[in-house]
């Protein structure tokens, strides 16, 4: 028994080992944005020189929410000649296709029930525009979701990020409806946690950023090396950051370029989405691990593998097999065993340093990252300070959702959005 506590005791803390770069990534950032404040100020360059873009759009099913989302499109401070809206109205059984068109979009209309999903809903996109305009009649592309909306900036600071030489360049992802509950406000303090202390950090240092399911830049000239989107795992995302970091390419991070996204809440749909996501990265780490792990040791983004390799792999399970051994050691002494004063105490011991070190370092995180992104927050005061010592709990909901989606199979299923709002109501 002594034993299997001093495995898990080691097992915790190489976890706890591996994952300490992500504390250095938090002074990276501080230190990076003072510093580019600095530079800001004596090196003004010129105006980066408009691109031709397409916002690619997969919707099933989105006639509520949109037209909201071609109207920000529309409304770019941005030259309206080098920007289209492109929809994929994908299995639709209302009138998606119809609400994007009298918004002014392009619309492809696509019924498949056996390829279901947003990558094949991109190839196809990408296949028709290939045959309609030309595969290199636009620059690149970017992918967004039908819930969201467009900070008006948007694609000017996606292309400016683009011009500098990025290829492939992933966004600021903020919140439509941050303060609806807790469940809505966890997802949105991890996503702005990903992009101000991960993601920032990452294009600080000049390693490879990760694409996250909505508000990313790919170019046209990647798209045709590729032979169109050949990414279809349950997490689609994360599989083409992966192959690209393997392939040697970095992923760029525009900060400027924001977008807001609906969270579920609902914690029934939270539970299906997070299945998904949960087993989509156990199929990355199945399918890729191997590979990332052997780029660590290559002279191309090395890091940036590392980095990667320790955001698939399946460390909460691993965890998780840590909590419950111990709890099960804690029941065994509780049931009467001869040494069940000495074992109950460092059982109670070793729980409640888990439990106080999990909760503590997520609050901190919450914390630091409600604080820093406060003006980019719109919820009240008294929401904000109940949701960061919430945020922890919506994290621990993982747990059971990371050895469960190792059994069940798993589908994709859509979300339905309903925060029909326009971009001054949600800021």
């Amino acid at each position: 028994m002594n034993l299997l506590v001093n495995i898990n005791a080691v097992v915790i803390t190489v976890i706890s080992a591996l994952y300490i770069y992500q504390m250095f990534f938090i002074v990276v950032v501080f230190v990076g944005e003072w510093w580019q404040k600095r530079k800001a100020k004596k090196h003004a360059g010129p105006p980066a020189a408009p691109h031709r873009f397409a916002a690619i759009v997969s919707a099933r099913n989105e006639s509520a929410v949109i037209g909201q989302l071609v109207d920000t499109i529309k409304k770019q401070n941005y030259p309206s000649d080098m920007l289209d809206a492109i929809i994929i109205a994908d299995n639709c059984t209302d009138n998606t296709a119809q609400v994007a068109r009298d918004h002014g979009a392009i619309v492809y209309e696509r019924f498949n029930q056996e390829k279901v999903g947003k990558g094949f809903a991109l190839n196809y996109a990408f296949q028709h525009i290939a045959e309609d305009f030309g595969d290199s009649y636009y620059d690149a592309y970017v992918i967004i979701d039908a819930d969201n909306l467009l900070d008006e900036n948007y694609f000017a600071e996606m292309n400016k990020t683009f011009s500098s030489g990025y290829r492939i360049i992933t966004s600021y992802r903020n919140s439509k409806n941050f303060g609806s509950n807790w469940i809505s406000a966890g997802y949105s303090l991890w996503f702005l946690r990903e992009a101000k202390f991960l993601n920032n950090a990452r294009m600080m240092l000049g390693t490879s950023c990760a694409v996250s399911g909505t508000g990313f830049l790919v170019s046209s000239e990647v798209i045709r090396e590729r032979g169109g989107w050949n990414y279809h795992l349950l997490t689609e995302d994360i599989e083409f950051t992966v192959d690209t970091v393997i392939r040697g390419e970095t992923i760029g991070y525009c900060a400027g370029a924001m977008l807001y996204d609906e969270q579920p809440t609902r914690f029934d749909q939270s539970w299906n989405q997070r299945m998904r996501w949960s087993k989509g990265f156990y199929q990355v780490a199945g399918n890729y691990g191997g590979r990332l792990g052997g780029g660590i040791f290559k002279k191309r983004n090395p890091f940036a593998c590392y980095d990667l390799l320790m955001t698939v792999m399946p460390c909460m399970l691993l965890t998780v097999c840590v909590l419950i051994s111990d709890l099960a050691l804690l029941l065994f002494a509780l049931l009467g065993n001869t040494y069940m004063p000495h074992l109950m105490e460092t059982m109670f011991s070793s729980l409640a340093f888990w439990l106080s070190g999990y909760y503590g370092s997520l609050f901190l995180m919450g914390a630091l990252t409600m604080i820093t992104e406060r003006k980019k927050i719109n919820c009240p005061l008294r929401k904000r300070i109940l949701y960061t010592f919430t945020f922890p709990f919506f994290q621990l909901t993982y747990f059971p959702i990371s050895v469960a989606s190792v059994f069940k199979k798993v589908e994709w299923k859509p979300i339905r959005h309903s925060v029909a709002k326009s971009l001054d109501e949600v800021r």
